[in-house]
């Protein structure tokens, strides 16, 4: 087997220990002078590829992608600290852009690049598609395995070990192919300030929507974005007959 030649996207997303606002119109989350960073399946991602190289698999290239606002530049700039070898990143400042659009990026991207295994997050924790890996492997046509909690690959056959309800399943198939991880793959590590300085000097290209030819049209329209409703207090009972009717009450039984 040639080498793997592997196309890790990641996103800008407000970070995950903030608690999203709903914004005055209603229309979205708050992110003017919110804390961004990583979105952490990404992260997942990048660990595993970069794992994968440490556990001797034939690895030639990590190519770390990014598409949004000239801020995505500093989570590519983390993705080479942790172990990418270089960083793409396609410049989109109007358009927040859609699963669609992004997959149709990406295998333009895995077509130029020449790539043959994609490890993506399975959802952003911002709009939580968890679509963007399903279409690009139907746009590519490759298999793909979901949420994985496990990689292993030999060969040109890579094994995927993913947990479904009341259990796990097993998935094999050959490469090229698609997987989108899950929180159980792996812990991803922590940028050293040697990688950090390192990471400067790794190549980062920029491009634009317009060299791939992406219609950014949006086929998605938010109506109303609102919080969820304040969390109501619970109450006390006396026994196990008070819990019971209490239950029913509340429709429960």
């Amino acid at each position: 087997m040639s080498g793997l030649r592997i196309l890790v996207p990641v996103k800008r997303v407000i970070d995950y220990a903030v608690k999203p606002r709903v914004n005055k119109a209603q229309t979205a989350v708050e992110t003017t002078g919110v804390k961004h960073s990583m979105n952490p399946f990404d992260e997942l991602s990048i660990e595993e590829a970069v794992r994968l190289r440490e556990r001797k698999v034939p690895v030639e290239d990590i190519l770390a992608f990014s598409a949004g606002p000239t801020k995505s530049q500093d989570i590519l700039r983390t993705a080479m600290a942790m172990g990418a070898d270089r960083g793409l990143h396609v410049v989109e400042e109007k358009t927040e852009l859609e699963p669609l659009s992004v997959a149709k990026v990406l295998k333009k991207v895995v077509e130029d690049e020449n790539r043959n295994l994609v490890i993506l997050g399975k959802q952003s924790i911002d709009d939580d598609a968890n679509q963007t890996g399903q279409m690009l492997a139907g746009l590519l046509g490759w298999p793909q395995a979901t949420q994985a909690s496990k990689v292993e690959i030999e060969g040109d056959t890579c094994t995927v070990t993913r947990e479904v309800d009341g259990g796990v399943e097993t998935l094999r198939a050959k490469l090229p192919m698609i997987i989108t991880t899950d929180l159980r793959l792996n812990e991803p590590r922590y940028a050293s300030l040697p990688n950090i300085m390192k990471a400067k000097k790794k190549p980062l290209v920029k491009k634009t929507m317009e060299d791939y030819g992406i219609d950014l049209t949006k086929r998605l329209k938010h109506v109303k974005v609102t919080e969820p409703p304040p969390r109501q207090g619970g109450g006390k009972v006396e026994d196990v007959d008070g819990m019971i009717s209490k239950l029913k009450e509340l429709g429960a039984l």
